[in-house]
């Protein structure tokens, strides 16, 4: 791969299909209302599981570029972390205990990388979640994806600060058994009160037949990316959502066909369905926060996404 020398303050947005993002339009009018001058963002393109010297000369003209500032990094989490940890100088505790990484910036002359997901699917999820909503009803959760968001968003659900608003059980379905088996790895034992499923789902239909014995009051998720940066959706069009139950397409562009799929029966089994978009703008936020060094919250964020809103 080749680098060009930055020439003014630059944020990076490492993933597959970059220049289709929101936030090619989005990041010029945050720059200016968060005052960040001559700030600009470019993509990096790289194929899905590339080769690791890819991820490791990505990170290194990151990090030895003066005007290159950080990045976020979306697709590419695990893999990222799994071939370049070695250039970083300071790893967060989630990134650690996860094994992945979706900011990169710097500070005092260190590389620093962190897992933000963790902080903003959890803010997402507020915002469309009921109070009290597991407590009430006892439902469970199916992540369909393996991936770090998959991670971030168990993690979330099991903090011990939920106390007993927690998922009775949270499943999650991979296409590969690897990340499976490292998923496991990482959340078996995290919280006593969740029972844990993994289930190696190589075709749709296999999550089809998870899905079908879930409770009422649940929690869907499209933790995929079949969706965006590929077609398609983790389950066929004769899946069955189970009744009163919440649906979470973590996607916000592409075909969208989960959430095709899910308003086929929103009426029929009383779905709610909710898509990406607050999950972008807080992934976004926490990330930029950290490569700027700017403080993102309150009216501040407010003010952020009501400009997101306007270009949508």
């Amino acid at each position: 791969m080749e680098f060009t020398s930055a020439t003014q303050p630059t944020m990076y947005f490492i993933g597959v299909t970059t220049t289709k993002s929101s936030i090619m339009k989005v990041f010029p009018l945050w720059a200016e209302e968060l005052g960040l001058k001559d700030a600009i963002i470019k993509g990096i393109d790289i194929e899905i599981h590339a080769d690791p010297q890819k991820y490791r000369d990505t990170v290194e003209f990151i990090k030895n570029d003066k005007l290159s500032l950080g990045a976020l990094v979306t697709t590419h989490k695990i893999d990222l972390y799994n071939a370049a940890r070695g250039s970083f100088e300071y790893l967060d505790t989630y990134a650690e205990m996860f094994e992945e990484l979706s900011s990169i910036s710097k500070k005092d002359g260190r590389l620093e990388g962190y897992a933000k997901d963790p902080i903003s699917s959890g803010l997402a999820m507020d915002n469309f979640i009921p109070e009290n909503f597991w407590k009430e009803h006892g439902g469970e959760v199916l992540i369909m994806g393996a991936g770090g968001s998959a991670l971030a968003i168990s993690s979330y659900l099991m903090k011990k600060e939920h106390g007993d608003n927690i998922p009775s059980k949270i499943i999650i379905t991979n296409r590969s058994r690897e990340r499976l088996d490292s998923a496991k790895a990482k959340l078996d034992g995290m919280h006593p009160g969740v029972k844990l499923e993994y289930y190696l789902c190589p075709e749709a239909k296999d999550n089809d037949e998870v899905m079908k014995n879930m409770k009422p009051y649940s929690l869907i998720i499209n933790a995929t990316g079949l969706g965006k940066d590929r077609p398609g959706s983790p389950l066929t069009d004769g899946c069955l959502f189970p009744e009163n139950s919440l649906v979470w397409e973590l996607n916000y562009r592409g075909d969208l066909k989960f959430m095709v799929q899910a308003g086929e029966q929103k009426e029929k089994r009383n779905l709610f369905i909710e898509d990406g978009w607050i999950y972008f703008i807080h992934g976004w936020t926490q990330v930029i926060s950290e490569v700027f060094h700017v403080d993102i919250k309150g009216e501040k964020l407010e003010r952020l996404e009501k400009l997101a809103n306007s270009l949508r």
